[in-house]
């Protein structure tokens, strides 16, 4: 088995011909969809983007809580320190 069979999988021309007819089926059910190749590059990049958009929506949303918490927490830490300190 050369390196390129082990490679691809398969023979070359299996391969190959392998490739031809999913493309032709992908063609042809994207032409049945009116989908151009230019709409999934679009599609993809707009899954990303809202990926984007959702992770730093969730991180001010963390950071909000955080500080909220911690309007709370801190002075009352500082509170019980102070009180144990004089002892």
């Amino acid at each position: 088995m050369s390196a390129l069979t082990r490679f691809l999988g398969d023979t070359p021309g299996r391969v190959l011909l392998k490739l031809v007819v999913v493309s032709f089926i992908a063609g042809l059910v994207m032409s049945a969809f009116g989908w151009s190749p230019m709409d999934v590059v679009y599609g993809i990049r707009d899954f990303f983007l809202r990926i984007w958009n959702m992770g730093f929506a969730a991180l001010d949303t963390f950071i909000g809580y955080f500080l909220l918490g911690a309007a709370v927490v801190v002075p009352a830490f500082l509170i019980l320190r102070l009180m144990s300190y004089r002892r």
